[in-house]
């Protein structure tokens, strides 16, 4: 359940894939990309109402979170019944307009998108028969389904953050997701996230 909250919570701050657009001019090409420089005024909430599974705790530390840089993750989540496959994640984004909130619609896979089975996705990410990397390793923590009925807690961990291309429209701006988790017909957990981007246009030339 830990792996599955901080992924939510990842995903929801920095998984945008790369939107360049491409121009010629003068015989040169190059690529417009913005990269995201901090992630600022993370906070999270479970949804109102009882739902099997939970968040206990989830802090992202520094604020503002500088990337490329470290990141510290403390979370702790738990469940009373077993998640098993297919997990559906549902995600409502929104994005802060001129004091309006405007929902974003899915468009590749970004958005308010519904990701029928999250088990395959981590099994993409991690192929089946790998070990699990650290720090889930050293704290025992399952990155496959089916995850057992208890509580899940990955203790203060350090992950390096990398350069993140970011789509034009993400690239800066207030946003809040809600993330839905749903075992069959049952919705297991969800979860309320909001936090704001700040990028910078970086630009790469080739002849």
């Amino acid at each position: 359940m830990a792996v599955l909250v901080a992924f939510l919570a990842l995903c929801a701050l920095l998984s945008f894939p790369a939107i360049q657009a491409v121009e010629v001019q003068s015989g040169y090409s190059y690529y417009n990309i913005w990269k995201l420089a901090q992630v600022m005024g993370f906070s999270w909430s479970n949804c109102e109402g009882t739902f099997p599974g939970e968040i206990r705790n989830l802090s992202l530390s520094p604020d503002p979170i500088g990337i490329p840089g470290n990141l510290k993750v403390n979370v702790e989540a738990s469940t009373t019944v077993p998640l098993i496959s297919p997990l559906k994640l549902a995600i409502q984004l929104e994005k802060e307009v001129l004091d309006l909130w405007v929902h974003v619609p899915c468009v590749d896979n970004i958005g308010s998108c519904t990701y029928d089975n999250v088990c395959d996705i981590l099994d993409n990410l991690i192929p089946p028969g790998q070990s699990c990397p650290e720090p889930l390793k050293t704290y025992g923590i399952p990155c496959h389904c089916p995850f057992k009925a208890g509580v899940y807690s990955l203790p203060e961990s350090n992950f390096y953050l990398p350069d993140l291309p970011l789509p034009s429209w993400a690239a800066n701006g207030n946003y809040r997701v809600m993330g839905t988790l749903s075992c069959g017909s049952q919705v297991v957990g969800c979860v309320k996230i909001s936090f704001s981007l700040k990028s910078a246009l970086s630009w790469d030339w080739w002849k």
